[in-house]
């Protein structure tokens, strides 16, 4: 088998506060094969904004990888200095972010900041970084790219600012791109747009992604498999095909419950009572056992790990081998 071109191993994220630790990720472990697209999922605050930061080196202090690693292309990183780090980021790993405008520099052209990313990460003279530049932006769909190199951020609609910094995250050819929440902030009709360039560009430069987002149609349209992560920790993840037409955890369940279907007559769509716990206060055992329809005993004191769930794998004490009865 070809070795993952990501692995994630056991990773915890802390923030050290006043009252003590406050454990924001929690034992994550997951790969990403070459050219593969992965989807994490979850609602605001389970963490899957953090995943992507601990994974580019971007966590903002006190928080710290707490425990575990991060391997990329069979090398530790996430242990690395901020230098080297640095040199890793952009050239191997790109990342695209939910606003457009804190990815670009308002006092630079376009053209600037696409060329000095380029010169930064690959050798070759301003000529060929400029050519390059103009093919990234006629690539991301930018018409007229000669002339709109020489413009500035300010000059561009939220789209197409979002088609440059794609343009940027791809300029100097990285393996891997980190995409948080890149369609965000867009209209749904460029949404669309912009999931599928992503997904035409990385599939031509064969480069894996990573796409963070709270949209289950964007992960159905776009991924080969999805990790939906609750309160700091992977609740399940499997081929995407499987986890939203047969969810094996159920929060999954939930969540492809209250997505409305168009060939469903139905009054009322499901939802899942109460809310994420906070952080400082994760109830004992499995961490969804308070909103879960199927709780039982060993839920409520015993935590899951991942495991083998039908197609996909989920931490739910429903697919252990001595599984209980429903409270």
């Amino acid at each position: 088998m070809t070795q993952p071109l990501l692995e994630v191993r056991h990773l915890r994220v802390e923030f050290p506060t006043r009252s003590g630790r406050l454990v924001a990720l929690d034992d994550v472990s997951f790969d990403i094969a070459p050219g593969e697209i992965l989807g994490v999922v979850g609602e605001s605050g389970a963490g899957k904004s953090l995943t992507g930061a601990a994974i580019i080196g971007l966590l903002d202090p006190p928080g710290h990888v707490a425990a575990g690693e991060i391997c990329f292309e069979g090398r530790r990183i996430d242990n690395l200095p901020y230098e080297e780090m640095r040199k890793i980021r952009g050239r191997h790993i790109g990342a695209i972010f939910q606003d457009p405008l804190t990815s670009l520099n308002p006092l630079y052209t376009i053209g600037r900041q696409l060329t000095e990313t380029i010169r930064t990460h690959l050798q070759v003279s301003a000529g060929e970084a400029r050519r390059r530049a103009i093919r990234l932006l006629r690539e991301t769909g930018i018409p007229a790219p000669e002339a709109r190199l020489d413009q500035y951020p300010h000059q561009f609609s939220g789209g197409m600012r979002q088609r440059v910094v794609i343009a940027l995250a791809l300029a100097a050819e990285p393996r891997l791109i980190v995409a948080d929440e890149p369609t965000t902030a867009l209209d749904v009709s460029i949404q669309a747009q912009i999931i599928s360039l992503l997904k035409g560009l990385c599939k031509k430069h064969g480069a894996a992604v990573m796409l963070i987002t709270h949209d289950m149609g964007v992960i159905a349209e776009t991924c080969d498999r999805v990790a939906v992560m609750y309160a700091g920790r992977i609740a399940e993840i499997g081929p995407v095909h499987d986890v939203i037409h047969a969810p094996a955890h159920p929060y999954t369940e939930g969540l492809m419950g209250s997505i409305p279907a168009m060939d469903e007559d139905r009054e009322r769509l499901l939802q899942i009572d109460g809310s994420m716990p906070r952080l400082t206060a994760i109830p004992a055992g499995c961490a969804f056992n308070p909103r879960c329809p199927k709780v039982f005993d060993r839920c409520r004191v015993e935590r899951p790990e991942l495991m083998p769930a039908n197609a996909t794998c989920a931490a739910c004490w429903l697919h252990a081998p001595t599984a209980g009865g429903v409270a």
